[in-house]
């Protein structure tokens, strides 16, 4: 089956588009194409479009992809009715009760890292003249431990 799709060109950055005819078991960078039916910059949104060969490949079958399609459409082409298209209620999410915006923030849920209006900060400073300071004690038997190690001469 044929198909009508974006083949990338340019440079990094700077993508261009060629609307291709292709064979649909192949990937768009392959190079091998049945037919090259205009360009897209999506930068100007400027689409040059050889209409006629379009409206050709449509009534023969090809399959457009969705972004072909709303370019077709911008282009005031006419979709055949067998076209399948992809509406924005047709994606769905998977998991909606795992969004952020389904699940409002709870107090309970707030961090207890977090210091909250509640959380008193208190400082208490002893007076200078209650501070003791310790002293060390040195051994009071040097002479003992001097007796006990072995001369060297």
């Amino acid at each position: 089956m044929l198909s009508i799709r974006l083949q990338r060109t340019g440079r990094k950055s700077l993508a261009m588009f060629r609307v291709v005819v292709q064979d649909s078991r192949r990937t768009p960078t392959s190079g091998n194409i049945v037919a090259q039916l205009g360009t897209y910059n999506p930068h100007t949104k400027e689409l040059v479009l050889d209409e006629e060969k379009a409206k050709n490949y449509l009534k023969n079958g090809a399959q457009p992809s969705p972004r072909v399609i709303s370019l077709l459409k911008s282009k005031k082409i006419k979709i055949p009715t067998w076209v399948k298209e992809n509406k924005p209620s047709d994606s769905k999410t998977r998991h909606p009760e795992k969004l952020r915006r389904n699940n409002p923030i709870t107090p309970e849920s707030a961090s207890p890292a977090e210091p909250t209006v509640t959380d008193e900060v208190v400082s208490v400073e002893a007076p200078v003249d209650e501070i003791k300071t310790t002293e060390t004690v040195e051994s009071v038997e040097p002479a003992a431990n001097e007796a006990e190690k072995p001369t060297e001469k």
